[in-house]
């Protein structure tokens, strides 16, 4: 035992608390219950009950989340690789309907602006309805507008039809984003995001894999290879739609609370709840500590808009969703400018790597969020930087048009993580700021301004800039720099973000819609667990609680224990 560990094992059996607190049969005295009040007591469990609860939350939310991310990805981004598509016998879709490259642009661009309108109302919406039911809602309309791109004929349908879609999926991502803060503590959402945003690459890839047999369809019933792709997709997004009304759990309950079936809930069918018993006990305690249910105003919503920290995360997401954006639209396009003689099954398959490589720094990433969550803005910096040099590459290797295409490939990889650490981090700021509300309009902004980005990406660049976009050596090169340049302003807005929370830190606000004042991010039982996890020194530990809690004056944590458990302090902090 190290010699500071000792000394505070052996002051720790001077003094009693005055309150007991009872774990797993046995009555320790816990330092987060010094100068607290009833209501603002914390429960502890041990580390193996609370990691089964998650497991079983990870079960029932996460793989309904990856299914419909998945669809909904492949819907909303399948119109970029059906410009390739049966492109060497006409029937890809811009000979079809006959558009012009600022048909093009346009029609990329209009999801983009239905979106950002609608984005914040919507996820503010699911905070009043449920997620359960407005989630589904969102899943069906995406369905069904995906499978009306069937039936395109002219341009202006297929402008009239994204804009559509960008209305009825708007609040999906950000949506996601809230619903697992019912469920997670903040310092446990950043994996779990980027676990089922590893679908909208897995989609990608897939899109452009699948595509290929769908090119072998063309002409069977009279449809062309794109017509059935939006199709099938569709119609398969309906169905799991309507299955996730049967199996998304509403948000938890207190302990022995009945849920009311009023309003909307009378139409709905009876979904059993996520957890029960004990495992429904734990998961009370273990949330409440960083997540309050209270109904908000729109006075509370007020203070969250005039939060700067909201800024400098739209700012970051500006930039990373833009080229992401970019990526997937015209990477197709891209790939065919870096060797025009690729057949369009061929860039198809050449498109799918883009997204494994993103698929793959994704699961090398988050955890690590997670894990060093308040280096977040270091993590996502080296993604950035990865897509800059990819970006370089993919302009400038003129001569070898492998190095090109791998600059792509180092694109796709620095593209996974960065969505997924910015929505954690708006979070983990912004539900310890201003509970429910603070994470609903934060999510809902971040992703919806955000995508003036992609606006700028689908409308401004390549096919959209004709000068840009002739054919030659150097064909794209300029919109490849813009794309460089929003990389920058994300870089350098986590960067500011990260100066200024240093400075000014998180605290909750005075304003906030939250209840407990006392909660912080010490109070999070898994950031608990994980200072336990890295194996830092007892001391280091009391320090921290002194630090944190209301210690009687002249006295430290070490003083206000009774004896250990064995294990000594590390033990006791869970």
């Amino acid at each position: 035992m190290a010699e500071g560990s000792r000394h505070a094992h052996q002051r720790g059996r001077q003094v009693r608390c005055r309150r007991p607190f009872c774990v797993s049969g046995h009555r320790w005295w816990r330092p987060a219950q010094v100068g607290r009040t009833r209501e603002q007591q914390h429960f502890e469990y041990d580390n193996a009950a609370v990691e089964r609860v998650y497991k079983k939350l990870d079960l029932r939310i996460i793989p309904a989340f990856w299914i419909l991310y998945f669809l909904c990805s492949a819907i909303r981004s399948n119109i970029g690789i059906s410009q390739t598509m049966n492109k060497d016998v006409g029937h890809d879709l811009i000979t079809v309907l006959g558009m012009t490259p600022a048909d093009v642009s346009q029609t990329l661009s209009l999801f983009y602006v239905s979106y950002i309108i609608f984005d914040f109302p919507s996820n503010l919406i699911m905070s009043k309805v449920g997620p359960r039911a407005w989630m589904a809602r969102i899943v069906i309309a995406t369905g069904i507008v995906g499978s009306c791109f069937a039936a395109v004929q002219k341009p202006w349908s297929a402008k009239l039809l994204r804009f559509l879609l960008g209305a009825v999926i708007a609040g999906m991502w950000p949506g996601m984003s809230l619903y697992l803060t019912h469920f997670y503590p903040p310092s446990r959402t950043g994996k779990r995001i980027g676990m089922y945003f590893t679908a909208a690459q897995v989609s990608a890839a897939v899109v452009g894999l699948i595509s290929a047999g769908f090119q072998l369809m063309d002409g069977v019933g009279g449809l062309t290879g794109f017509r059935w792709m939006f199709l099938l997709y569709g119609l398969v997004t309906i169905v799991v739609g309507v299955v996730l009304l049967w199996w998304l759990p509403d948000k938890p309950l207190p302990p022995g609370e009945v849920r009311e079936r009023s309003g909307l809930m009378k139409f709905l069918p009876a979904v059993p709840e996520a957890l029960t018993g004990e495992d429904a006990v734990i998961h009370y305690h273990e949330l409440r500590r960083v997540y309050h249910m209270k109904h908000w105003t729109l006075k509370d919503l007020t203070y969250v808009l005039l939060d700067w920290r909201l800024w400098p995360l739209l700012f970051m997401y500006f930039g990373v969703v833009g080229v992401g954006i970019g990526t997937q639209l015209y990477g197709g396009i891209i790939i065919g400018s870096i060797n025009p003689n690729f057949t369009g099954i061929q860039i198809s398959l050449l498109f799918a790597p883009i997204w494994i490589m993103d698929l793959i720094a994704i699961l090398i990433f988050t955890p690590l969020s997670d894990r060093f969550h308040s280096r977040r803005a270091i993590l996502f910096s080296i993604a950035v930087c990865i897509q800059i040099t990819g970006l370089l590459t993919t302009t400038f290797a003129l001569k070898n048009s492998w190095a090109r295409y791998g600059g792509l490939l180092m694109v796709g990889f620095g593209l996974g993580p960065t969505v997924p650490i910015c929505m954690a981090w708006t979070n983990e700021i912004f539900q310890g700021r201003h509970g429910e509300v603070g994470v609903a309009a934060a999510t809902a902004l971040v992703s919806g301004l955000g995508n003036l980005g992609s606006i700028v990406t689908t409308y401004a660049l390549y096919t959209g800039w004709a000068a840009d976009s002739a054919p030659g050596p150097h064909r794209f090169r300029k919109s490849n720099l813009v794309m460089i340049g929003i990389l920058c302003i994300s870089l350098l807005s986590s960067l500011v973000n990260m100066v200024l929370l240093r400075i000014f830190g998180t605290k909750r606000s005075r304003h906030g819609a939250a209840g407990d004042d006392s909660a912080s991010s010490f109070d999070d039982g898994a950031a608990k667990r994980e200072v336990e996890e890295r194996g830092l020194a007892g001391c280091l530990l009391a320090q921290e609680i002194n630090r944190k809690h209301a210690v009687p004056h002249g006295q430290t944590c070490h003083q206000v224990f009774e004896p250990l458990p064995p294990g000594g302090l590390l033990s006791l902090l869970g």
